[in-house]
């Protein structure tokens, strides 16, 4: 029941904010409808695919561009920042082959979301193959001046994700993102 009431709400926010997407950028919208419908029918029990990594010691600062933050690569060629959930200062990476945000459970407790291990009910397929994952809302996400309420996020064991990820569902409400000499550019 739980869970029908979350794909629901879901449903319901994503519909209600495609009038709003569209008028900001028809383009996004159009291009998202064609791969939809090029897109494979997917099982209605599909879990989300999420990418792990490593974060490195110390993550770059972005440099704040008003609406816009531009993100330089590390050594590794990887986009790693200082974020805030919830308020909460966190270390993370963005990762455009991540379907949602995913955090750690040492992160969660930090940014005061308490979790059972009876939340735990859903199968996410990652790079270290398929674990247990809590389906969380995080208030708000901030990088910079870019700021995202109600983003969607898994909660993993900190075992399974030493880093956190800044995934799709948050990029995917931004106006663009893109590479720009060694560097990723949000734009919101």
């Amino acid at each position: 029941m739980l869970r029908k009431l979350l794909i629901l709400g879901v449903c319901a926010g994503t519909s209600a904010s495609i009038p709003v997407i569209y008028q900001s950028n028809p383009r996004l919208v159009d291009s998202l409808l064609k791969s939809a419908v090029a897109a494979k029918p997917v099982a209605s029990d599909a879990q989300p695919d999420v990418k792990l990594a490593s974060v490195p010691e110390k993550p770059a600062t972005p440099m704040p561009l008003g609406r816009k933050v531009l993100v330089n690569a590390d050594a590794r060629g990887h986009f790693t920042s200082q974020f805030k959930l919830n308020g909460r200062q966190i270390d993370g990476m963005i990762d455009t082959g991540a379907t949602l945000v995913a955090i750690n459970i040492s992160t969660a407790r930090r940014i005061g979301i308490s979790l059972n291990q009876s939340d735990f009910t859903h199968q996410v397929n990652t790079a270290n193959g398929a674990i247990k994952a809590a389906v969380v809302t995080i208030d708000r996400l901030q990088i910079g001046k870019i700021s995202v309420d109600n983003v969607q996020a898994v909660v993993l064991d900190d075992r399974a994700l030493q880093t956190n990820l800044i995934g799709m569902s948050f990029l995917q409400r931004l106006h663009k993102y893109e590479v720009q000499n060694s560097a990723l550019l949000l734009v919101q």
